[in-house]
Parts: structure tokens; C-alpha cells; sequence
């Protein structure tokens, strides 16, 4: 059995929705918006087709508490939005170092969330992180802009797997100095 939320890990104020901890009934919307090729195609972990139950699965194992991941849902509902917008990532590479990820319902791109998501994240920097590494897809360049916009500086190009595409798929590597 897991627990309905984290305890320990903060709210994160933003202008337009807070970030918070993942809840269980946040799986409805995030098999609706992950079940969208673009969305998924997007990230390196969302499967497309996406499998019965996988979110439900993502946020059990989010909410055990295992692993270096942190998770916070993109909530507006308290600005007359939508409860869940997207999601916003920190995964502990070492003590000094998290990479930020992020994806946002497609029905809400370019109106700015996942800019304000990531800016939020990287003002309140609860990992205590020294710098924040982040990766996007070439063909994604909307995404790169989210991370210049929030201080990251391109390091350069690399390759990863995303299992939605079955394929490696170039990225360009961003590291943001926190100070």
C-alpha cells in the first residue's frame, strides 16, 4: 500500500497554479494527456500506446517514496484551471546535482506553463541543488526555450532513448549553476 501523498515535499508557489505532490486521484488526467503521442513522444519514459494502468503505476511508485525522484503536479484549480496541467520532475543525481524534466498536457501548450513550471522549480531549488542538468529532444525546440528562459545554458549534444519512439533520439544537453 503507498501513501495518498509525500509529506516532506513542499508546495511551490507559482503566479498562475502551485506545484505539489502527486496525488492518486491525479491519475485520471495524467492517462488522459500521456495517452497523447505528443506528449509522449516528448519524453524518454511515457510509452505510447500507453499500458491500462500505468499511470496509477507511475504514481504508486512516486508516492513510495523509493528512488531519487520527486514529482509535483501542474495544479490551476485554485486559479479556475485545471487541477492537473502537467508535471514537473527533480531526480537526485548526487548530492550537489538533480536534472530537472517536465511535460504539460497538450491543451495547455504554448501558454506558457511549463516556463513557469520550471522557473517556479528552479526559484525554490528543494533539492538544495548546486546546478540542475536538464535534456530535451532536437525536434522539441519549444522545450529548450522553457530552459533558456529559466537560466539554463546549452552544454551540448548528446542522444537518449525514448520508449514512446523505440529509438535513440539526439537531444541537446542544459545546465543551469544555481547560486
Amino acid at each position: 500500500m503507498f501513501q495518498e501523498a509525500i509529506p516532506d515535499q513542499p508546495v511551490i508557489e507559482a503566479e498562475r497554479f502551485i506545484l505539489r505532490p502527486l496525488r492518486k486521484s491525479d491519475a485520471g488526467l495524467m492517462t488522459m494527456y500521456t495517452s497523447d503521442k505528443r506528449v509522449a513522444t516528448g519524453t524518454r519514459a511515457i510509452p505510447h500506446p500507453l499500458p491500462p494502468g500505468a499511470s496509477d503505476q507511475f504514481i504508486a511508485r512516486i508516492l513510495s517514496g523509493q528512488g531519487d525522484e520527486d514529482v509535483w503536479a501542474i495544479d490551476g484549480s485554485a486559479q479556475g484551471s485545471c487541477e492537473l496541467l502537467g508535471i514537473v520532475s527533480l531526480t537526485r543525481i548526487n548530492d550537489t546535482q538533480s536534472e530537472i524534466g517536465f511535460w504539460v498536457g497538450a491543451g495547455y501548450w504554448n501558454a506558457g506553463y511549463a516556463s513557469e513550471a520550471v522557473q517556479a522549480m528552479v526559484a525554490a531549488n528543494p533539492h538544495g541543488s548546486r546546478t540542475l542538468l536538464a535534456e530535451v529532444f532536437q525536434d522539441n525546440p519549444g522545450s529548450g526555450r522553457v530552459l533558456t528562459n529559466a537560466g539554463f545554458e546549452y552544454l551540448g549534444d548528446a542522444e537518449s532513448w525514448s520508449v514512446a519512439r523505440n529509438a535513440s533520439v539526439p537531444t541537446w544537453t542544459y545546465l543551469r549553476k544555481m547560486d
